[in-house]
């Protein structure tokens, strides 16, 4: 291993991963005018978590103890995410017929129900997540989000193994 890659180089390594694909997000939904659905934004949430502690990390430059509470912490985010994304790969693999119906969009949730109802219809998807409206390589936007968060939760495996190094 390289004595430049530390484990806090891995972390701001992914903190601008994580910005680098917030990026994309906000290219494909106000230049390619994909409007995500809510699943999408529960995963740019847990993105947006992961991403912080990742920096939080960096900056901390923990060791030992440190390091294990910040893997705890940034594998709650990174398998929260890969569930949410998980979720959303179900829903566009069901058939036409037994996709759940469209729900109203994010902006209308906010305003017409309370939070926790909006954070349970945020969390099950709708109908329109299960649309897929943009692939690279043959894997729609979840199933490359499902990558990253896979991705990341071994980047904290990797330097919580490495802490007593």
């Amino acid at each position: 291993m390289p004595a430049w890659l530390t484990n806090r180089t891995i972390y701001f390594l992914c903190f601008l991963a994580i910005a680098g694909l917030m990026g994309f997000a906000f290219y494909l939904q106000y230049v390619e005018d994909l409007e995500p659905c809510p699943l999408c934004m529960a995963q740019r949430i847990a993105f947006v978590l992961a991403g912080l502690v990742f920096l939080a990390a960096a900056l901390h430059n923990p060791k030992n103890m440190g390091i294990t509470v910040y893997t705890l912490l940034g594998w709650v985010t990174t398998l929260g995410g890969a569930a949410l994304a998980t979720r959303q790969l179900w829903l566009q693999s069901l058939p036409a017929d037994q996709v759940p119906a469209c729900g109203p969009g994010l902006e209308y949730m906010l305003q017409a129900f309370p939070f926790s109802e909006v954070l349970t219809m945020m969390l099950t998807g709708t109908g329109e997540c299960a649309e897929v409206q943009w692939t690279f390589l043959g894997l729609s936007i979840p199933g490359w989000t499902l990558i990253a968060f896979i991705g990341f939760t071994a980047a904290w495996a990797f330097t919580w193994v490495r802490r007593a190094r």
